[in-house]
């Protein structure tokens, strides 16, 4: 179903709705459309031309008292005029023309319009009480004057049975709109709820960006920040003359490795903002996975960290893994190596991957802990939650605290390493016990 047939607002769907089909919901739309004209046009017409009709045979009806014949034309032709105010007072106009089912012959063509009305504007239960009246005032008309004089019983039942089609039809007729004003309202709510679904997305995937931003952020900035403080700590510890000066070639070092540093920040700043502008990755964009773990832990160890990194599974079969999981893996990695950068300045990482198919994917990043923690690189605090929600999406647990020896911080992530699980909500991933 497309917007106009929902909401018409074109010329053209105004001229040839009926004004039922154009209201809002809330008021009845009170204006005639062009095809509201058209049909009070040739029911005025139907009526009067049956009421001509008619009124030419009215004399020769001889078996009618006088006084009804000479009422007769004026209750007809009041009942043609009535037509033209049978969208807006549907029960006034149907209570008015009870007794003119009795009074007038002339006006059985706007009749059978009024009795169409009845059954298309009035709700169920008040429409067949007037039909009701309508039959019982006819009542006596047909047993004085219709089974004597004119074709006894047959009728009388091809009047009933008259009266009763154009009713039925406007009853019909009445439920087919229900019907589309009920489309069209399940539609509204259809494209409300849509539109609801589209900014919980987008919120999502604002989160989700802005835990990459993170991710990737802290990595290279506390990458950064080491570099910067060793190259203070040496400056100033060669001006205090406790360490002997350095050369041209060691600075000019220390500034390369904090210059390709920071343009490796800004490069991945710029696919996040690609992403946040709604233009997603270009096309060959590859996404980092396993394989960049090692120059992950290379650039660590370039920035003085030092790092024990093991490696227990097949290559061929890593790189066949999820992209997702890959990613996963990566930025549990990462934020190990960051965390360790902040809390345990110094002091050994180790790095370890393994698994199989069959077996699942681990990922273990470990650092001993110190006495006192010291943070000289500020961070949000949410990397840690955001790897949790990953491991969850990717159908794994991630685990984080001191190790069972109490002398070790680990990180810890066990993936799968095939299909995640439908329909599995990161809320009810299983809790591994603590160390």
């Amino acid at each position: 179903m497309t917007d106009s047939a929902v909401a018409p607002d074109g010329w053209a769907q105004r001229a040839l709705l009926p004004g039922e089909l154009l209201a809002d919901g809330v008021r009845p739309h009170l204006r005639r459309t062009g095809r509201d004209w058209a049909m009070d046009g040739l029911f005025f017409v139907w009526s009067t031309g049956v009421f001509a009709l008619l009124l030419i045979d009215l004399p020769s009806r001889d078996y009618l008292p006088g006084w009804m014949l000479a009422v007769d034309p004026w209750f007809g032709g009041a009942a043609c005029l009535a037509i033209w105010w049978r969208r807006h007072h549907p029960l006034m106009l149907g209570l008015a023309a009870v007794p003119v089912t009795f009074l007038s012959s002339t006006a059985f063509g706007a009749m059978t319009v009024i009795v169409l009305n009845i059954g298309l504007r009035l709700p169920p239960r008040t429409a067949l009480l007037v039909i009701g009246a309508h039959l019982a005032a006819v009542v006596p008309y047909l047993l004085e004057y219709s089974v004597p004089h004119e074709g006894g019983y047959v009728a009388v039942a091809f009047l009933v049975a008259y009266y009763l089609f154009f009713f039925a039809w406007g009853a019909s007729v009445r439920l087919r709109r229900q019907l589309v004003i009920r489309l069209r309202a399940d539609a509204r709510r259809e494209r409300a709820e849509h539109t609801r679904r589209l900014v919980d997305a987008r919120r999502t995937e604002r989160e989700a960006i802005a835990r990459e931003m993170h991710d990737v952020l802290a990595h290279r900035i506390s990458l950064l920040s080491v570099h910067a403080g060793a190259l203070a700590y040496r400056t100033d510890a060669s001006t205090g003359g406790t360490a002997k000066p350095l050369s041209d070639s060691e600075i000019g070092d220390s500034v390369r490795v904090i210059r390709d540093t920071a343009h490796q920040a800004l490069e991945e700043l710029r696919e996040v903002l690609t992403v946040l502008r709604g233009r997603g990755p270009a096309e060959g964009d590859r996404q980092l996975g396993i394989a960049d773990i090692g120059r992950l832990v290379a650039e660590a160890e370039r920035a003085g960290q030092r790092v024990v990194f093991t490696r227990d599974l097949d290559a061929g079969a890593a790189a066949a893994l999820r992209g997702p999981v890959q990613r996963t893996a990566y930025r549990v990695v990462q934020e190990g190596l960051t965390n360790a950068r902040k809390h345990a300045a110094g002091t050994p990482v180790q790095v370890a991957l393994g698994g199989a198919p069959g077996q699942g994917l681990t990922i273990a990043v470990r650092n001993a802990l110190r006495a006192r923690p010291v943070t000289e690189i500020p961070g949000a605090g949410a990397g840690l939650a955001g790897l949790e929600e990953r491991a969850a999406l990717d159908g794994g647990v991630l685990r984080h605290g001191p190790s069972a020896t109490g002398d070790e911080f680990e990180l810890v992530a066990e993936l799968p390493w095939g299909p995640t699980p439908l329909g599995r909500d990161p809320k009810d991933q299983p809790q591994l016990p603590p160390h």
